[in-house]
């Protein structure tokens, strides 16, 4: 760990839950300076777990036992309450930039260990966007899933049952209730952040493949 400061926005995870969720951002702002300068202000009433310089630099700011303020309005999988059930990690990065080599090195090492301590397991590694479609887009377009998940700290899908429904597959993984062209829009954000037009066979291969491999809540994979 580089550096550790404090935010007060936090609080006692609520029902004594743990958590099994880890959930990526972007800081949408300038700098990292004025992005830990947010995260720590009292009037601003956000928070995340810790903070990652472009240069690599992790910052500490809430305890990982306590409930950061990071998630706000969302769900995923049957959890609404996704602040009490997960950590948060920021990246510095203004929302439309590539995320630097030494801070995606740094989140990969960051990952490793909160996954280990809290036995969080790599498919419950997911983005902002992704509990809250339509509303957030972080951690964006421009952020590299698939490197994750080669290192085991996320998941990729393959190709599944091109017939299959897509919503309820979606959903299956554990994106929220939404519009269709609204989940539509966050798994391809996340996926296929090239694609664009009406949903397609693509579409509903590959969130068969992940509804399949990686049932939310604890299903069992399917055969």
């Amino acid at each position: 760990m580089s550096g550790a400061h404090p935010s007060p926005n936090c609080g006692p995870r609520r029902g004594g839950a743990r958590p099994d969720l880890i959930v990526i951002h972007y800081t949408a702002m300038a700098s990292c300076i004025a992005a830990r300068a947010r995260l720590c202000d009292p009037a601003a009433e956000v928070s995340a777990h810790y903070l990652i310089a472009e240069g690599g630099r992790i910052e500490a700011l809430v305890p990982e036992t306590a409930r950061a303020w990071h998630a706000g309005a969302g769900a995923w999988g049957g959890i609404g309450d996704v602040n009490s059930r997960s950590i948060g990690i920021e990246l510095a990065n203004p929302g439309d930039a590539p995320f630097a080599e030494p801070q995606m090195a740094a989140l990969e090492v960051l990952l490793a260990g909160v996954m280990a301590r809290w036995q969080v397991p790599p498919e419950r590694v997911i983005g902002h966007s992704d509990l809250a479609p339509g509303r957030k887009r972080d951690p964006g377009p421009r952020f590299d899933w698939r490197r994750l998940a080669l290192n085991g700290l996320g998941v990729w899908p393959g190709l599944g049952d091109p017939a299959a429904a897509f919503l309820a597959s979606a959903r299956a993984f554990g994106y929220p209730e939404a519009p269709p062209e609204v989940l539509l829009a966050a798994f391809r954000l996340r996926f296929r952040p090239a694609a664009s037009g009406p949903e397609d066979a693509t579409d509903r291969a590959l969130a068969a493949d992940l509804a399949r491999r990686f049932p939310v809540d604890g299903g069992a994979p399917r055969a």
